[in-house]
């Protein structure tokens, strides 16, 4: 039996019910799940394929796979070629499995941030592997260490990796044959501070090897539900990651494939969620600032990462009073102890509820 942590969200059942029972109801600013509507070209898409009968393909159809290497090109100066995209199931799907379809094995270190989405490692335990968090590769070392994930923007702090950050941990993952994973799902959403991929020429030098980089339409397009992502970078990791899918049946729905198409096509609705992102995040901010918050990196993505001194716990306790629900930063890592995590992902009129909580 694989011995996982607690499911962290469970332990917020006791604040979540005391939000609720705020007399205007809950402001669910923890989870940080979309909420605006799935783009109508998106949903015309879908509906267009749902007579689907026959077995997608695993690889993707070549015009997802067009559409994914246009997009990259278009919005991050990446150029890959269309038969090195993967589509996979929700990257989530992906980080939790990564690390075996890669082959870690007992023994192996998966590295990733101290503060970190709870996934890397779940991923690395489920591989038999050791999940160790840290944020000072040089002090590693020289046990085998196959696989490093890196996240820019970060989940849960909004922290931007620059290239020249970037390159140095490339540099020293292929010093000692790692394999790094980025996880890119934030990066069309910088805000003070435009992210970079790890495939862009100013951070790999032109060169995939041992590089993969992972995205997301959850955050982009509103497409939680559909569970629609890629992944792209070394052709030879590519290729032996489809090999095991093919045989492993992860496979995305046929329809759901023509959507994700068409939304990596269209860049006007990304922009208007952007937009839309871009105003709750500043009404949000300076409600926090002016009670008593302090908001730090949070320079991209789509939460604020906020601290007032007190304990994270004693946070999402005051908070839930006022029928707000935060996620306590010590779900991400204890260097988080001191943090809550603030979704700005919610309706606007729930946004504004929670301005005038604050004021």
């Amino acid at each position: 039996m694989i011995k996982l942590p607690d499911f962290p969200w469970d332990r917020l059942t006791p604040y979540k019910e005391v939000a609720q029972a705020h007399p205007d109801g809950i402001a669910d600013l923890s989870i940080g799940t979309p909420v605006d509507s799935v783009p109508e070209v998106v949903r015309q898409a879908l509906a267009a394929a749902s007579d689907s009968p026959g077995y997608p393909q695993t690889h993707g159809t070549p015009g997802l796979r067009s559409a994914a290497a246009g997009w990259l090109a278009r919005q991050h100066g990446v150029t890959v070629d269309p038969d090195n995209v993967l589509p996979v199931i929700g990257t989530k799907e992906l980080v939790a499995w990564l690390p075996t379809l890669l082959d870690v094995r007992a023994g192996d270190r998966v590295i990733f941030p101290e503060l970190a989405y709870p996934t890397y490692d779940v991923g690395a335990r489920l591989a038999g592997a050791e999940p160790f968090a840290t944020d000072g590769l040089v002090a590693l070392g020289p046990e085998r260490v196959p696989l490093v994930w890196v996240n820019s923007p970060s989940n849960p702090t909004g922290r931007v990796l620059p290239a020249g950050h970037l390159a140095k941990v490339v540099a020293w993952a292929r010093e000692r044959g790692a394999i790094v994973a980025s996880d890119e799902c934030y990066i069309g959403l910088g805000w003070e501070e435009q992210p970079v991929s790890i495939l862009h020429p100013d951070v790999c030098g032109g060169s995939y090897e041992g590089l993969l980089a992972v995205h997301s339409l959850s955050k982009r397009s509103n497409l939680a539900g559909y569970r629609a992502g890629f992944v792209t970078g070394d052709p030879d990791l590519v290729a032996r990651l489809l090999e095991v899918r093919k045989h492993a049946g992860m496979i995305m729905p046929g329809p759901v494939q023509a959507a994700m198409t068409v939304a990596l096509e269209d860049d006007a609705h990304a922009e208007e969620q952007r937009a839309r992102y871009a105003a709750r995040r500043s009404a949000l901010r300076t409600a926090l600032v002016s009670a008593g918050w302090r908001i730090e990196h949070s320079t991209a993505g789509l939460y604020l990462w906020a601290s007032d001194g007190s304990g994270c716990w004693e946070q999402v306790r005051r908070l839930s009073e006022s029928g707000i629900l935060v996620a306590p930063g010590d779900f991400y890592g204890v260097a988080g102890k001191q943090h809550i995590r603030i979704a700005i992902t919610a309706t606007d009129e729930r946004i504004n509820a929670v301005v005038r909580r604050l004021q």
